[in-house]
């Protein structure tokens, strides 16, 4: 059997009574009070997630930027130091290696945070294709990572706004990290990358100010109201960018690797597309659930806000249009649920405008 990893934080996990399960080979919380409590403390206040599973590469050297816009879908060049950008690592098929989030430290030295389950795929891809003048290190096990997320996250942790997908060198409460404006939820709130070592007592100052201790099921189910896809469930190296709706994130102006099948599928029109639904009748869609019209459920679950089943698939383009009609085979039940724009659910929704 394999040994579960476990992260910085795990001892504090154990004594809050956290239920533990295995994740991308890592041993993680699921919930502490329960994934419907955790989910609205996020929406409504503040919560905090360790994610410290997630890998941290870091390319270096006067090619830095070179290699990695032969290689990463976005343009770089949209970026500068104390900034970040949303990306595709992608394969000659435009399929979906990985989606992470590559921040520019100084204009030779980018960090690239990765899914978990991908950190070693992901640094053999970019090792392979290393070029002289730019070097790559997986630094993950130097790092813990907090998200703290909610509309009052910022104001409980002390911290100023900022523009989303920047960052900044900063402390909480005496404890140096990055505060990056980063974030899984769809809600106001940050990233803290802190040196494994200082996780802990991180973890224990931001609990202090206020912050409710969340798991992976509560960030899930936040990510799916928001439409945010996950590697390995909505997108993958099967998957292409614009069948999944992620074109935005791939400059095809530019050379990258599978860019040039990108733009052949973009300009035919993509068969089929990751639509978001809502359940009509009871029932919660889960995934590889079969569409009846054709395709599965890729992610699937209830809604704590909407208080109703939700999930993506992938449909035929013809009906992934908002009003489209689907039925979910719910273990051999058939439910009506209808396409929606994307997100599910946003605050201007509950807010009225």
């Amino acid at each position: 059997m394999q040994t579960l990893l476990r992260t910085p934080l795990y001892d504090r996990h154990v004594e809050a009574g956290a239920r533990l399960v295995p994740f991308a080979g890592w041993e993680m919380p699921v919930q502490y009070q329960g994934v419907i409590p955790e989910h609205l403390a996020v929406r409504r206040d503040c919560g905090v997630f360790d994610v410290s599973h997630m890998g941290e590469l870091e390319v270096e050297g006067p090619r830095a930027r070179e290699l990695l816009q032969s290689l990463l879908s976005n343009d770089l060049g949209r970026i500068e130091p104390g900034k970040a950008q949303y990306t595709l690592l992608t394969n000659e098929e435009g399929g979906i290696v990985d989606d992470l989030i590559v921040y520019e430290r100084d204009p030779e030295r980018f960090l690239l945070i990765v899914n978990a389950a991908n950190r070693e795929a992901d640094f053999a891809w970019l090792r392979e294709r290393e070029l002289p003048g730019a070097t790559v290190r997986d630094v993950s096990d130097g790092y813990a990572l907090l998200a703290v997320q909610g509309p009052r996250s910022l104001e409980r942790l002390g911290l100023p706004d900022a523009p989303a997908f920047t960052f900044a060198e900063g402390e909480i409460d005496g404890i140096g990290c990055t505060v990056n404006r980063t974030g899984y939820t769809g809600e106001l709130g940050c990233e803290l990358l802190v040196e494994a070592a200082d996780g802990g007592e991180l973890w224990d100052r931001v609990l202090e100010r206020g912050a409710v201790p969340c798991g992976l099921g509560a960030r899930d189910t936040l990510r799916l109201e928001v439409c945010y896809p996950l590697h390995g469930n909505d997108i993958g190296p099967g998957t292409d960018a614009i069948s999944a709706g992620l074109g935005w994130v791939c400059s095809l102006d530019k050379d990258f690797t599978g860019a040039e099948e990108l733009r052949r599928i973009k300009a035919a029109g993509p068969e089929r597309r990751l639509a978001a639904f809502v359940m009509e009748d009871p029932g919660i869609p889960r995934q590889g659930m079969a569409i009846a019209e054709g395709g599965e459920v890729t992610s699937g679950s209830h809604s704590p806000m909407l208080e109703r089943g939700i999930g993506m698939g992938y449909v035929p383009t013809r009906l992934s249009q908002p009003g489209s009609e689907l039925t979910i085979d719910l273990r051999g039940r058939p439910r009506r649920a209808g396409v929606v724009r994307k997100p599910i659910y946003s605050r201007e929704e509950r807010n009225g405008g």
